[in-house]
């Protein structure tokens, strides 16, 4: 059991470091308040995620440290539901409407897609 949270544990940190230095650089190079930077990495995250799932499947590695590394640690320290739901929240507050009503749709739709993408990719190989 301890050697499973370490799996975890490692690829949650690496997916979290990831995802604080990719969303600042998305969102540095924006003028916008829309917030690119956690949509970007939720998408990245969601095309990943089925990549993944895709590969692990087809090569029979479902059970193994590396999919704990990966899927559980990696991806799930990487994207974020707790920021993205933040972000709504404070949308809500600032009156921004618009974006309110784009984010979430658009988040949704574009990362089960990418998920879909990243499980079909897999077949390429």
């Amino acid at each position: 059991m301890i050697k499973t949270v370490l799996w975890i544990g490692a690829g949650s940190f690496a997916g979290g470091v990831a995802r604080y230095f990719v969303a600042k650089a998305v969102q540095a190079s924006s003028d916008s308040q829309f917030p690119i930077g956690t949509f970007i990495v939720n998408i990245v995250g969601c095309l990943l995620i089925g990549f993944l799932y895709g590969i692990l499947d087809k090569n029979q590695m479902m059970d193994s440290n590396l999919q704990l590394f990966l899927i559980v640690g990696f991806c799930g320290g990487f994207t974020t539901f707790s920021t993205f739901i933040n972000e709504n929240v404070t949308m809500l507050n600032q009156s921004n409407f618009l974006h309110l009503a784009v984010y979430p749709i658009v988040s949704f739709a574009i990362g089960l897609i990418a998920v879909y993408i990243g499980q079909a990719a897999t077949k390429l190989f």
